[in-house]
């Protein structure tokens, strides 16, 4: 079985099954709580340490595995462009001025992350706790690929990885186990009622 052929209904599908114009009804829903979701996210700070954390990546991640890669990348889109109009979506500021500083990368991570996620979970690697760890793990990667690169333009290398990285490593990888652990148990329940 070739990974790449092999596609799996995402567990918004199998929730909400829909035919026809309702396919869009629920993909314009979904998105907008998808938005909603990543805003709440950015807002909300969870003393931890060594630095405070968002729970942004955790839903980044969440809605990669849940939409699927196309409603992924569609929702993230949409509320990127919230932010670029000036819509207060982003943790502490808005609009194109905000997304070129320090935090455009991680925006951009936040993008592809979620489509390459929801291409994983596509393939079916969101339902079992080894195979979400690892995508998870590669969406994670790929949201601080982006910061990292975009924000050692800004300030250097060595900056960038000592403040743009290691001090999230603790809460990412809290993140990234809390995210390996409901998308499985999600699929165990929605496994247990059909």
């Amino acid at each position: 079985m070739n990974i790449a052929e092999t596609r799996t209904p995402t567990l918004a599908t199998t929730l909400w099954r829909a035919e026809g114009s309702a396919r869009l009804l629920r993909g314009m829903v979904l998105a907008l709580v998808g938005t909603v979701l990543l805003t709440v996210s950015a807002k909300i700070m969870v003393p931890f340490w060594p630095v405070q954390m968002s729970m942004q990546t955790f839903v980044v991640l969440a809605i990669g595995a849940v939409y699927g890669s196309r409603l992924a990348g569609a929702t993230v889109a949409l509320y990127l462009a919230q932010g670029a109009i000036g819509l207060p979506v982003f943790g502490l500021g808005a609009g194109l001025a905000y997304m070129a500083g320090p935090t455009g990368g991680y925006l951009i991570g936040f993008l592809v992350a979620a489509i390459v996620v929801g291409w994983l979970a596509e393939r079916g690697l969101d339902r079992r706790w080894s195979t979400a760890l690892l995508a998870f793990l590669i969406g994670d990667v790929i949201i601080f690929a982006f910061g990292l690169a975009w924000l050692s333009g800004l300030i250097g290398v060595e900056k960038a990885v000592s403040g743009g990285l290691l001090p999230f490593l603790p809460a990412e990888a809290l993140k990234i186990a809390l995210a390996m652990a409901v998308l499985p148990l999600a699929w165990k329940v929605v496994g247990r009622r059909g």
